[in-house]
């Protein structure tokens, strides 16, 4: 059994309540569930992916992912862009005068946002990722960075970009453990992000492959980082941030989800609610015995109340 150092931590001039982090996830990491993983314990929360161009353009849809008022705890918005100028220009301008933590795109694997030379496709190009992080650094926001170990297997360099992001005024770094051509299958190459945390001195948060709690603690041990990012498996198990940070947390599943429902449709249309519900609730019982019988009606839910009964049948009996 590992033991996990669970403790606050300083990025920048914020000092973070807890060293477990909500990692982006697009589709998911709207503004109701970070206040979800922040009450269970997570110590940083970003939005889903934003586009810089999009942002520039001022799409509605990109808009609506910057979500967020006076009682998220900590706003942390995850910017991606190639272009330098761009990035700087977004970084100052009002789309994201709400938040205090801009995270830059430097890990995103998918192969057209990697072919338009941005992402993880950056890692190539360490010239370019420092200007940007430095452009990004004149808003006077804290700013952070979310990388990978590499692009292919037969090349790894976590600790070499972990550099160049500290030397161009990183306050912190998150490593993926895998390269880029793994994308998310495959056992992570923790001893990488050790590199990376002996490389620099800014915190370094160890991401990819924690499904659990010894997950967690392993990845912690192994590599020394400063803190541990939870993926996938907190959409599947937000009481995950509750598990590793002790905070006590006695609501059952269906609470937190009807919280969730009655949050999303104070701050989003109907539309995007019931997507966004049905979504969470399908991860949440994704282990749950006896649920799979409740899918297809879950997805077929025409309206919050019909959807509300449905996830009542779902959790009535699965309390936690």
């Amino acid at each position: 059994m590992y033991t996990i150092n669970i403790r606050p931590i300083r990025v920048g001039g914020l000092l973070l309540p807890s060293n477990v982090l909500m990692a982006p996830l697009a589709g998911y990491t709207c503004y109701p569930f970070r206040m979800l993983a922040y009450e269970l314990g997570a110590g940083l929360c970003f939005t889903e992916m934003c586009s810089a161009n999009a942002l520039k353009y001022e799409d509605r849809a990109t808009n609506r992912l910057l979500i967020t008022t006076p009682a998220e705890p900590v706003k942390a918005v995850q910017l991606l862009g190639g272009n330098p100028a761009v990035m700087e220009r977004m970084a100052k301008s009002p789309f994201l005068e709400a938040f205090d933590i801009i995270d830059i795109n430097m890990g995103c694997p998918v192969p057209n946002v990697f072919k338009s030379g941005e992402g993880s496709a950056l890692m190539q190009d360490a010239k370019r990722a420092a200007a940007i992080i430095r452009g990004c650094k004149r808003s006077g926001k804290v700013v952070t960075v979310k990388c990978r170990v590499g692009i292919r297997e037969n090349e790894l360099f976590a600790a070499e970009f972990a550099r160049v992001c500290e030397d161009a005024g990183a306050d912190m770094i998150t490593i993926h453990g895998r390269s880029r051509s793994m994308m998310y299958d495959g056992a992570p190459h923790m001893e990488e992000i050790a590199h990376a945390k002996a490389a620099v001195s800014i915190p370094v948060i160890a991401n990819g492959g924690i499904f659990s709690v010894e997950d967690a603690g392993r990845m912690m041990a192994y590599t020394g980082a400063d803190g541990i990012m939870v993926a996938r498996y907190g959409l599947e198990n937000p009481f995950i941030f509750a598990e590793l940070t002790g905070k006590p947390c006695e609501k059952p599943a269906l609470t937190l989800l009807s919280e969730q429902m009655a949050l999303t449709a104070q701050h989003y249309d109907e539309t995007f609610t019931l997507r966004y519900m049905k979504k969470l609730a399908s991860y949440m019982m994704k282990k749950r015995k006896g649920t799979k019988q409740y899918k297809e009606r879950l997805y077929r839910s025409g309206c919050l109340d019909e959807l509300r009964e449905v996830m009542a049948l779902i959790f009535a009996d699965n309390p936690a």
